[in-house]
């Protein structure tokens, strides 16, 4: 039988996920209304290229309280970066939703963009950062040397960043937070099969640089039961709790710390009007 969903102690924030999703269009209200039951007091949506960042803009302006967002051009379409790209960007970035610049960074893996053309998209919206002086939500794969080679040279400019959906190497984590980045922990943390290295450094991770997400509706934690949800492969950020237990499990702080320390990183970093 499936799982009733756990709740969060204490209130808790999804740093990052795709509502704009066409896997969320029938359903979006109660999407979000399993998230509040499940504890958690906010939700920051991913905004991937100009058009999903637009209408990222839009869900927020309809419970800016509840809800914020990212604006920024995902490493996949990179390709699609244009004379016109950086001062869209810029003019999306001045509403009033809008918490930091992303998802940005370098994806090698897949190279659904040229490794020139993601490299320019990415120190181009490093520079809207730092000229609209807003964090960067970051995406890596396969390029962790180019891309830390990137951040360091303009790191004293931009006021911080999350290494989002984090699931490198210690030593890898660790560089991000040498240079005093965030790590964002999803639900891959729960998987067995591919995360479990996670559970011999997530505990290092200082209280004040850890930050919590589900990268919904990717990534469902392998828990079992499994969760009660519409759907087996459609991860929500009501799951979000799964994480938070999870870390606990590898963590020398109770539940109640990492949730009232990943909440507070949350709104500092971000700066979120939390109702």
């Amino acid at each position: 039988m499936p799982n009733a969903l756990p709740t969060s102690p204490v209130p808790i924030i999804d740093i990052g996920v795709n509502l704009t999703n066409k896997a969320f269009l029938d359903d979006l209200d109660n999407v979000i209304e399993h998230a509040r039951s499940a504890g958690i007091q906010h939700l920051l949506i991913t905004g991937t290229n100009e058009q999903e960042s637009i209408r990222a803009i839009e869900l927020s302006k309809q419970n800016p309280l509840y809800l914020s967002n990212t604006v920024g051009v995902h490493p996949h379409d990179a390709k699609h970066w244009g004379t016109d790209s950086y001062n869209n960007l810029k003019a999306l970035s001045m509403k009033a939703t809008v918490k930091a610049i992303g998802e940005c960074g370098l994806d090698f893996n897949r190279m659904f963009s040229s490794k020139d053309e993601q490299i320019l998209a990415f120190e181009k919206q490093i520079e809207l950062a730092i000229e609209c002086q807003l964090p960067l939500f970051l995406h890596e794969r396969d390029a962790h040397k180019e891309q830390l080679e990137i951040l360091k040279h303009y790191r004293d400019h931009f006021p911080g960043g999350v290494a989002h959906c984090f699931t490198g190497s210690k030593e890898q984590a660790f560089n991000y937070l040498d240079i005093d980045l965030h790590i964002g922990i999803t639900g891959w943390i729960c998987d067995e099969r591919r995360g479990y290295h996670l559970h011999d450094f997530v505990g290092d991770i200082p209280l004040n640089r850890l930050l919590l997400e589900t990268d919904a509706p990717y990534l469902m934690p392998r828990v079992k039961p499994k969760p009660a949800l519409k759907s087996s492969r459609r991860n929500e950020p009501c799951t979000l709790p799964y994480v938070l237990f999870e870390i606990e499990k590898h963590s020398s702080y109770c539940v109640e710390q990492l949730g009232t320390a990943t909440t507070a990183n949350a709104i500092s970093l971000f700066k979120l009007e939390i109702n």
